[in-house]
C-alpha cells in the first residue's frame, strides 16, 4: 500500500499505466471516497521539469463537466514524488465500452450522440483555453454514470497536452499511433527524420479516427495484418486517402487498399445521422493541413447536429424506418424535403399518418410543434404513388473461422469474435420483428383510414344523387313548359337550349351505373378476410410470442460465459460447447428470423401494391362524383337564367303574336271574351310553373351552400 497525506491506494488496484505513469484506485483516508491517483514512474522524471510541470498547469487550469477534474497534487510518502489525485471514473473508458461484446459493430445511436456531445463539448473547453491534448483516443476518454442515468464522457490523461493557440506549432512527438496524424506518425512510428511543426488541428484527425471507431466498432485504417503489424502499409493508406474517403482497408495480404466515403452497412447509425457525420469524419480525417477544417468549423457542424431534434418516420409500403433530424425552427416544409432525400418520395407524394389518424401538417408550422414521436410510434408515411419495397437493409453476421486445434489465444479471440457476431445477430433479429410490427400497425391503420374514405365516398354519392333529382325535375318541368311554348311559335331564340340540357342531365344520370359497380367491387375488396384485409400480416412472419429475441439471448449469455471463462481458464470441452451454442444461435437466426422475414415482405409487397390500386379506384370514384355534383351545379345554373327568360318573354311574345284574324270588321264580342279567358288562363298556368321552379331553385340554393364546398373538401381529402 503506499499513501499520500490524504489519499490510499494499493499497488494491485491499478486503473490503466502508460509510459511514464500508473493510475490506481485510491480513497480518501477520512471519507473513503474513491478517486484516480496518477502516480509517475523514474522516466517521467527523465524529462525536463517544464514538461514535468506541464499536465499539473493544464489540470488546474481547466474546469468543465466534460474533463476529468483534479483534485490535488500531492505528495508520495516515501519517494516524494507528486502525484495527482483526480475524479474517479467507475465505469472505465470508452474503450472498455468499444470492447463490450454488444458494441463490436459500434455503438448504437443513442450512446454515439452522447459521446460525440461530451467530446465536442470538452475540445470546446480545451480550445477556449488555447490547450492542444495531443493524445485523444477512447481510451483517454473515461465514462461516468450522470443524475439521468446516461453516460458522461470526460477527456483525461493531459500528458500529453500543453498549451498552444490556433496559429501556434509544435515539432515534439505525443500520441497512440492508431490515431496520429499522418505527419506525425511518418516521424513518431517509421522514424523518418522530417522537421515539420504540427498544428492544434492534429488533435481532428484523432478525434476523427476515434468518432469512427465509435460507430463502427473498427479502426478506420486498416493494414491486412493490422496496424501495429504492417507500419507501412499504415503509413501508405493514411497518407494516400483520397478526399472524401472516410476508411481505407486491405483486404488481403498484399492486395490493394479498399476506400470507402461511407460508413458500413454492420453500422447501427441512421441514415440521416450518417449523412451529416460522414461530411465531418471526411473533413477532419484530411492529410492536408491546409485543407482539413479548423475547429471553429467543426464546432459549428457538430454543434448544428447536436441541436437537432429527430422525427421517425416508418414509410409503410417501402417498410423502412428513418429518423430526420431537424432543427426545432425548421418548418414542415423542409421536414418534406428531409423526408424525400431519405425516401425518395416527393413531398407531393407524402401523406402522414399518426396514431391512426391522417396527419396534415401546415406548410409553416415548426418542428418543435411536430406530434412527438419514437421509435416505437412513429409517424407511417404513405405513398400517392407507387414505390418499391426496401425493407431492412442489414449485413448477415458470418461465422470466423474455429482453428480446430488448442491454442489459448486464438481460442480466446474467437470467442470474442463469436460473442459479437450472435449480439449483431440479435438486434437485428429485433430490428426485424419491429418492422414488422409496424407494418401491422401501419397496415390496421391504413385500412381503417380507406375504409372511412369508402364511407365518406357513400356519402358523397348520396348527395349527388339527391342534387341530381332535384336537377332533373326542374330540368324536366322546364322542358315541359318549353314545349307547351313551342306549339304557340312564340319561343324565343335563347330558349332552344333546354333539350340538350335534358337530354344531358339524363346521360350524367346514367353514368352512375358504371360508379356503383365500382363501389361494389371495392366494398368487396375491403370485406374481413379478403385480399385487401390484413389476416396475412398476422398469419404470415415472426411474432413477440415466438420469443425468438429471447431464444438468441438465452444462446448469447451461454457464449459469453464461456468468453468471460476463456479469458481466465481455457479449456477445450468450453470450446466444443461454445460452437454448438453459436451453431443453434445462427440457425435460429437464418432460417427462423430471417426467412420468414422475407416471405413477410414479399407478402407486404404484393399487399401494397394492391392497397396502392384500391386507392386509386377509390379516388377515381369519388373525384367521378365530384364531377358530376360540379356539371349538376353548372346546368342547374344556367336552367335558373333560362327560366328567368320563359314567362316573360313567352307572355311578352304571345301577347305581340295573337293579332286578330284578317276581316274587313272588327271581331264579335264573344270573340274578344274567349281571347282574354285564354291568356289570363295561360298567364296563370305560367306564373304557377315559374312558382314552383322559383321554390325548387331556392331549396337547392339552400342545399348546395350546406354540402357543396364540404363535399369538395371531402374529396380532396381523398
Amino acid at each position: 500500500m503506499q499513501s499520500t497525506a490524504n489519499y490510499l491506494w494499493l499497488i494491485a488496484d491499478i486503473l490503466g499505466q502508460g509510459a511514464t505513469a500508473n493510475v490506481y484506485r485510491g480513497r480518501h483516508k477520512k471519507t473513503g471516497d474513491l478517486f484516480a491517483v496518477k502516480v509517475f514512474n523514474n522516466i517521467s522524471f527523465l524529462r525536463p521539469i517544464e514538461v514535468q510541470m506541464r499536465e499539473f498547469e493544464v489540470l488546474r487550469k481547466l474546469n468543465h463537466n466534460n474533463i476529468v477534474k483534479l483534485f490535488a497534487v500531492e505528495e508520495e510518502t516515501t519517494t516524494r514524488n507528486k502525484v495527482l489525485v483526480m475524479e474517479f471514473c467507475s465505469c472505465g473508458s470508452l474503450y472498455t465500452v468499444l470492447e463490450e461484446s454488444g458494441n463490436a459493430f459500434g455503438l448504437p445511436e443513442s450512446e454515439f450522440l452522447i459521446v460525440l456531445r461530451d467530446v465536442v463539448a470538452g475540445m470546446n473547453h480545451l480550445r477556449e483555453n488555447g490547450i492542444v491534448h495531443r493524445d485523444i483516443k477512447p481510451g483517454n476518454i473515461m465514462r461516468v454514470i450522470g443524475e439521468d442515468g446516461q453516460s458522461v464522457y470526460k477527456l483525461t490523461d493531459f500528458g500529453a497536452a500543453r498549451e498552444l493557440e490556433d496559429d501556434e506549432q509544435f515539432v515534439s512527438l505525443y500520441g497512440t499511433e492508431e490515431y496520429l496524424h499522418p505527419d506525425m506518425y511518418e516521424r513518431a512510428v517509421l522514424r523518418k527524420p522530417q522537421q515539420k511543426m504540427y498544428g492544434a488541428i492534429v488533435d481532428l484527425w484523432s478525434i476523427g479516427v476515434t468518432f469512427y471507431h465509435a460507430a463502427t466498432g473498427n479502426l478506420p485504417f486498416r493494414p491486412f495484418e493490422g496496424p501495429r503489424r504492417n507500419k507501412e502499409v499504415m503509413y501508405k493508406i493514411i497518407t494516400e486517402k483520397p478526399p472524401g474517403a472516410i476508411s481505407g482497408a486491405q483486404k488481403s495480404e498484399n492486395g490493394s487498399i479498399v476506400w470507402s466515403d461511407k460508413l458500413p452497412i454492420s453500422c447501427s447509425l441512421s441514415t440521416g445521422l450518417r449523412s451529416m457525420l460522414i461530411p465531418v469524419l471526411a473533413n477532419i480525417l484530411e492529410v492536408d493541413q491546409d485543407k482539413c477544417w479548423g475547429f471553429d468549423q467543426f464546432f459549428v457542424e457538430t454543434n448544428d447536429i447536436l441541436h437537432r431534434v429527430v422525427i421517425h418516420v416508418f414509410s409503410l409500403q417501402q417498410v423502412t424506418l428513418h429518423k430526420i433530424y431537424i432543427q426545432t425552427y425548421n418548418t414542415a416544409n423542409v421536414f418534406y424535403d428531409l423526408l424525400y432525400k431519405q425516401t425518395n418520395v416527393p413531398p407531393q407524394n407524402q401523406e402522414l399518418i399518426f396514431e391512426g389518424r391522417p396527419l396534415d401538417l401546415e406548410p409553416n408550422v415548426q418542428a418543435q410543434n411536430f406530434p412527438k414521436t419514437s421509435e416505437e410510434n412513429p409517424l407511417i408515411l404513405v405513398s400517392s404513388e407507387a414505390v418499391n419495397t426496401l425493407g431492412l437493409i442489414f449485413e448477415e453476421p458470418t461465422a470466423p473461422k474455429v482453428n480446430p486445434r488448442y491454442d489459448l489465444d486464438l481460442d480466446a479471440s474467437c470467442a470474442k469474435t463469436i460473442t459479437g457476431v450472435v449480439c449483431q445477430a440479435q438486434k437485428i433479429s429485433a430490428s426485424l420483428l419491429h418492422y414488422q410490427e409496424l407494418v401491422r400497425k401501419g397496415v390496421r391503420w391504413w385500412i381503417r383510414i380507406i375504409m372511412e374514405n369508402y364511407h365518406e365516398t357513400l356519402h358523397k354519392k348520396n348527395e349527388v344523387i339527391l342534387k341530381l333529382n332535384f336537377c332533373i325535375s326542374n330540368v324536366e318541368r322546364t322542358r315541359n313548359l318549353y314545349d307547351s311554348l313551342l306549339q304557340t311559335n312564340i319561343l324565343p331564340s335563347e330558349l332552344e337550349e333546354i333539350p340538350e340540357i335534358h337530354s344531358k342531365i339524363h346521360r350524367l344520370a346514367g353514368s352512375l351505373d358504371s360508379i356503383n359497380h365500382n363501389l361494389k367491387d371495392i366494398e368487396t375488396k375491403l370485406l374481413p378476410g379478403s385480399s385487401l384485409s390484413d389476416h396475412w400480416a398476422y398469419e404470415g412472419g415472426t411474432h413477440p410470442e415466438d420469443k425468438n429475441i429471447e431464444k438468441l439471448r438465452v444462446l448469447l449469455d451461454l457464449i459469453t460465459d464461456i468468453y468471460h471463462q476463456f479469458k481466465k481458464d481455457k479449456t477445450i470441452h468450453s470450446k466444443q460447447k461454445m460452437c454448438n451454442h453459436f451453431s443453434k444461435a445462427l440457425s435460429l437466426f437464418k432460417d427462423e428470423c430471417v426467412v420468414k422475414y422475407q416471405s413477410f415482405l414479399k407478402k407486404a409487397q404484393e399487399w401494397m401494391r394492391k392497397m396502392h390500386l384500391l386507392r386509386k379506384q377509390m379516388l377515381g370514384v369519388t373525384n367521378q362524383f365530384v364531377n358530376i355534383e360540379q356539371e349538376v351545379f353548372t346546368y342547374q345554373e344556367h336552367i335558373k337564367k333560362l327560366q328567368i327568360l320563359l314567362p316573360h318573354k313567352a307572355l311578352l311574345g304571345t301577347c305581340s303574336d295573337l293579332k286578330p284574324p284578317m276581316s274587313p270588321g272588327y271581331p264579335s264580342q264573344n270573340t274578344l271574351m274567349e281571347m282574354t279567358n285564354g291568356m289570363r288562363k295561360l298567364k296563370a298556368e305560367m306564373e304557377a310553373v315559374a312558382k314552383e321552379l322559383a321554390e325548387n331553385n331556392h331549396i337547392l340554393e339552400r342545399f348546395g351552400a350546406l354540402t357543396m364546398d364540404g363535399g369538395i373538401r371531402n374529396a380532396d381529402h381523398l
